[in-house]
């Protein structure tokens, strides 16, 4: 793939990038390596006045990021603008609490026979991040954040069709006041990460994209010994229950599956509706979905544009293609939007069967599939038989079925009455063939440190005097 910006909405190649040549890839990394033997020894004050420099460029930059980001992937420039602003809410995240995060934990020095004993966590050094289009600031954001805030130093592979947006992260940091070379991008193509991953200097990766990727990356990196956190997408389940209520449930499930375009990894895409509310709740859906507005997504009216790529477009078309032919039913929407760019209609199936690719697959486009259930059981069931786990949802006002959804759902993140998001606050990630490892709170930070164990005896006098007592070493 061409590592070039492409606007989705009129098809017009706008810029385009030569990957870097073997020797100048061969200089960043020695710079990066290079850059944390000094960086690690950076004091947490001058890591956290950086990390609160971002955020105020990231807002100063706002308009400018915002329209790059929907130039690139057709975002629409609301929701480009509020990602602008996570960003910048991440970075002052652990900029406030990072310090905390860092400090030694205290353990029981008595009952190992020590005057001290801590766990002092420590940053790896050079750390590959492989990241994808479809949130260009904020996926890479949730790494780089805790990453340097930690002392860790950043090399991006970002998606080949945002290179404006990869590179605009690695100004970011510099008009910050970060270090040279803490943090780069690599306008690399995808057969040159096995390289970057397996080099000596680079200690670890984290990847979001596709789960043929992240075994890609899990291979190599398991090959070489080094550790990685994986986000490998989802097909996340909306379950709706009699005691709901309907016209908040419907809302939200518009807006979870149609944020981003409908390209969201923890968006909603298979609904489960109980039986008794089936028909409300379709009808209340399906005229939501229908009112969308489609369009350019330049044009503040949007709520809707266009998928980031052609080949995803021609994906969405086959997915909801095979179900109709099989027997589903497009209850709203179903087509290509006839005009020039990746548009296609929000669409909502009905009667989706397990034979129908939607049902088994992810659909990273505005198309909901939607499913009747006899009761919660028959729901987490289903939900549970998809080889995906990232996010779930439960609608529902029962608390014990509250508690059954929480325990039961075979998921990385479970939210009741609201839509499957993302914060600093919460940590982020899944189970099964969604990935593993854990991003933002204070697990992302430690996913990339080393959590050394520090032992410190008593004076040699205390020691000998115990020494008689012995002791059973490993």
């Amino acid at each position: 793939m061409a590592i070039a910006t492409t606007n989705p909405a009129t098809g017009e190649v706008l810029k385009t990038y030569e990957p870097l040549t073997d020797e100048a890839l061969e200089e960043r990394v020695a710079r990066a390596a290079a850059a944390f033997r000094s960086y690690r020894l950076t004091s947490v004050e001058d890591r956290v006045g950086w990390l609160r420099a971002a955020a105020d460029v990231l807002d100063a930059d706002t308009d400018v990021v915002a329209e790059l980001m929907t130039t690139e992937m057709g975002k629409t420039l609301a929701s480009a603008k509020a990602e602008v602003a996570k960003c910048a809410t991440a970075l002052r995240y652990y900029a406030d609490h990072g310090p905390a995060m860092l400090e030694p934990q205290h353990l029981d020095a008595d009952a190992v026979g020590a005057r001290q004993a801590y766990v002092s966590y420590q940053p790896l050094g050079v750390v590959l991040a492989v990241m994808p289009w479809n949130f260009p600031l904020w996926q890479a954001m949730r790494f780089a954040a805790p990453a340097l805030m930690a002392g860790n130093v950043g090399l991006l592979k970002h998606a080949s069709n945002v290179p404006q947006t990869a590179l605009y992260l690695e100004e970011l940091f510099r008009k910050a006041g970060f270090p040279a070379d803490v943090f780069q991008t690599l306008l690399i193509g995808s057969g040159t990460i096995e390289r970057v991953l397996r080099d000596d200097r680079v200690v670890a990766a984290t990847l979001t994209g596709s789960a043929p990727a992240g075994q890609s990356v899990a291979a190599i990196a398991g090959d070489a010994l080094k550790p990685t956190v994986l986000e490998l997408g989802g097909s996340d389940p909306f379950i709706v229950m009699p005691s709901a209520d309907l016209a908040a449930a419907a809302a939200v499930a518009v807006t979870s599956r149609n944020q981003n375009n409908g390209q969201s990894c923890i968006a909603a895409k298979r609904f489960f509706v109980h039986a008794d509310v089936a028909e409300e709740f379709t009808r209340l859906f399906a005229e939501r979905i229908g009112a969308l507005t489609v369009g350019d997504p330049m044009d503040p009216d949007t709520e809707v544009g266009p998928l980031a790529t052609e080949s995803g477009l021609q994906d969405v078309v086959g997915y909801v293609d095979d179900a109709v032919a099989k027997g589903a039913t497009a209850v709203v929407g179903g087509k290509r939007v006839d005009r020039p760019g990746w548009f296609y209609e929000p669409t909502l199936l009905t009667g989706v069967t397990p034979e129908m690719a939607v049902h088994a697959e992810e659909v990273f486009g505005p198309v909901a599939a939607l499913y009747t259930v006899q009761d919660l059981d028959e729901a987490i069931s289903i939900a549970n038989s998809h080889p995906y786990g990232l996010g779930s949802n439960l609608w529902s006002e029962d608390e014990a079925e509250r508690a059954q959804f929480v325990r039961d759902i075979e998921s990385g993140m479970a939210f009741v009455n609201g839509m499957t998001t993302s914060y600093p606050e919460l940590p982020f990630g899944g189970v099964k063939q969604s990935g593993y490892g854990r991003e933002l709170t204070e697990l992302g930070m430690r996913a990339f440190m080393n959590a050394k164990t520090v032992w410190v005896g008593a004076p040699s006098s205390e020691q000998e005097q115990g020494a008689s007592a012995g002791s059973a070493n490993e």
